[in-house]
């Protein structure tokens, strides 16, 4: 029986990822901040998942070195023992934002990388690292780039935009259009499950559902799968921006970046991931809401 390391087990997804791998007969064990240097070299697991991390921080407090520490500088050194171990396989938990902070287009992994953050200048690094070393035969690595990933347990931005939903407060944000790829943590699990079975080539794979929804359509969503009549106010996009720049000026909640991130553009292809791997994701992306809405009541 396959023997797996996850670091992070503890966080939203390691719990999720081992519970689910857990279910399909293999055997984990689990490194959290205070036992993950334990893992080294002399490791008898096959595979290392590594989903440890420094998340990307909204309010602004963390600074570069601390990214770099975390993201790129712990993942330097589970590599390296992957490298000196006898385990066939890593997989690194890393992040759209290592390619970009906004897009134009759809994310492919041809995208050449610009990361706008510490937090996705951390994760890239780490990604050019393990790129740049000589992976000796029958080893093989995956880096996962999954965008916003909700589920069960979930606390991030879907869980805020739910509270907020919940609130019977109408969106305000209805008159602004565009299209958002989301990733049910099931189907990452789903995907992982099957890099454990099949080999497929060592790079980077985007990971996201296979449909992207407006945000318009999630607050829609929220609201039905709650009870709840949905709510949406096609507030003037002008008057938006004006009290937003505001915000900026005065460090208040709504600011430009919190509006940025409910109304641009981020769609990420999975193409490459599912054709590879020759799979239908479990979920879809209405599905995977349904299913985190309801772990919410």
């Amino acid at each position: 029986m396959n023997k797996i390391a996850i670091t992070g087990v503890n966080g939203f997804v390691g719990k999720n990822l081992s519970a689910y791998l857990k279910s399909a007969g293999y055997l984990i064990e689990g490194f959290d901040r205070r036992s993950i240097d334990k893992l080294n070299h002399d490791t008898d697991c096959e595979v290392i998942i590594h989903l440890a991390g420094k998340a990307h921080d909204l309010k602004g407090s963390a600074n570069e070195d601390e990214y770099m520490k975390v993201n790129f500088e712990l993942t330097r050194t589970l590599f390296d023992s992957f490298l000196r171990s006898n385990a066939r396989c890593f997989i690194f938990l890393s992040s759209v934002k290592a390619a970009a902070d906004s897009l134009k287009e759809p994310l492919t992994e041809e995208y050449i990388p610009d990361p706008a953050t510490a937090y996705g200048r951390s994760k890239l690094r780490a990604e050019q690292y393990m790129q740049s070393q000589v992976l000796p035969d029958g080893k093989a690595f995956y880096i996962l780039r999954p965008c916003m990933i909700h589920g069960p347990g979930n606390k991030g931005n879907l869980n805020l935009l739910y509270k907020f939903v919940a609130t019977g407060v109408p969106y305000p944000f209805a008159a602004f259009e565009n299209k958002r790829s989301f990733l049910s943590v099931d189907n990452l699990c789903f995907a992982i499950e099957h890099l454990l079975k099949k080999r497929i080539p060592s790079g980077i794979y985007n990971v996201a559902d296979d449909e992207s929804l407006s945000t318009n359509e999630v607050v829609t969503s929220l609201a039905r799968f709650s009870g709840k009549k949905p709510r949406l106010w096609k507030v003037r996009p002008g008057l938006i921006k004006f009290l937003t720049s505001l915000g900026d000026k005065l460090k208040l909640p709504l600011n430009s970046e919190k509006l940025n991130k409910l109304t641009e553009n981020y769609v990420v292809s999975n193409r490459k991931i599912v054709r590879a791997l020759n799979i239908d994701l479990p979920l879809s992306s209405r599905g995977g809401l349904e299913k985190t809405v309801k772990s919410f009541l």
